[in-house]
């Protein structure tokens, strides 16, 4: 499957801002289950200086200033993705069980423990709370297979949690989101890695896109695709398993990964400071489609 995807990010400012500096993690990166063929940056203004680096996780960052006075700054990603057949495939320890899987991450000294380990612990946005625990020991219950408690909990956050837009922003306390079941992905995703951590395994954040389908007899719409989270656990001798608690589904072949990090905190599409500008307005469009070539 080849996918065409276009991100436009577009700051209006009620008075000139003199000067901005910015980091962009929009680049769909490269693994096993995916291959970004291409990706270009167009920024608006033109920017006096960028440079492309990769962070501690191995996604692709962007940055860049601009340091004349300017009423707008739009930033164009144009990117091309192929993801590969069969992409999931199903792990060989999907009989471990989750003790067993607790005990692997602990006991094993090997160079590549250590990556699952750093995402056990508490992250910026993610706390393993006494909530989170109780929220997930039902899912998780003694001697049951990993991936059957995972994909139960992602279940359960499916029904239990309503999806409501401006409900939260970024800076919302898990614990408001846990308490009133209401939020977007992102929230989702945070709540299922606290489970997932509070039981003392491995959980990562995933930001990307997912394709949307138009209803019957519509075509779909320029723009109506959105950024989306979620999340992974790592399975000892299979490795990082995905898993989408918004949609109640294991990722396929409509979910293209851009960054992955412990929170949001880590992957935020743009972040960065401006000087002057007033009062602004974000505009924000995605767009993704098929390819045939």
């Amino acid at each position: 499957m080849k996918y065409r995807i276009v991100h436009n990010t577009k700051y209006v400012y009620s008075e000139p801002a003199s000067l901005c500096q910015n980091e962009a993690r929009l680049t769909p990166r490269t693994f096993y289950k995916q291959h970004c063929l291409n990706s270009s940056l167009d920024i608006d203004p033109k920017p006096v200086s960028i440079h492309q680096r990769t962070d501690f996780f191995g996604n692709t960052v962007h940055y860049f200033a601009i340091d004349s006075p300017h009423n707008h700054l739009t930033i164009n990603v144009t990117s091309e993705v192929e993801l590969k057949d069969s992409v999931f495939v199903r792990p060989m320890s999907d009989t471990m069980s989750w003790e067993e899987a607790v005990r692997h991450i602990k006991n094993d000294h090997s160079f590549d423990a250590l990556e699952p380990r750093s995402f056990v612990m508490d992250s910026p946005l993610i706390a393993a709370t006494p909530e989170l625990y109780y929220y997930s020991k039902d899912s998780f219950t003694f001697g049951r297979p990993l991936v059957e408690a995972v994909n139960e909990l992602t279940s359960r956050i499916f029904q239990d949690f309503t999806y409501s837009p401006g409900y939260t922003t970024i800076a919302t306390p898990l614990s408001h989101v846990l308490q009133h079941r209401r939020g977007v992905c992102q929230d989702f995703a945070h709540i299922a890695i606290g489970c997932i951590r509070a039981m003392e395994l491995a959980g990562r954040y995933v930001s990307g896109y997912i394709e949307t389908v138009a209803p019957p007899g519509t075509e779909k719409l320029v723009g109506t695709d959105a950024s989306h989270a979620w999340f992974s656990v790592y399975v000892p001798h299979f490795g990082w398993l995905d898993f989408d608690p918004t949609n109640n589904q294991i990722p396929e072949h409509r979910h293209i990964t851009v960054a992955w990090g412990r929170d949001y905190s880590d992957v935020p599409p743009i972040k960065g400071v401006f000087f002057g500008g007033g009062t602004h307005e974000l505009i924000v469009s995605v767009d993704v489609g098929k390819r045939d070539w």
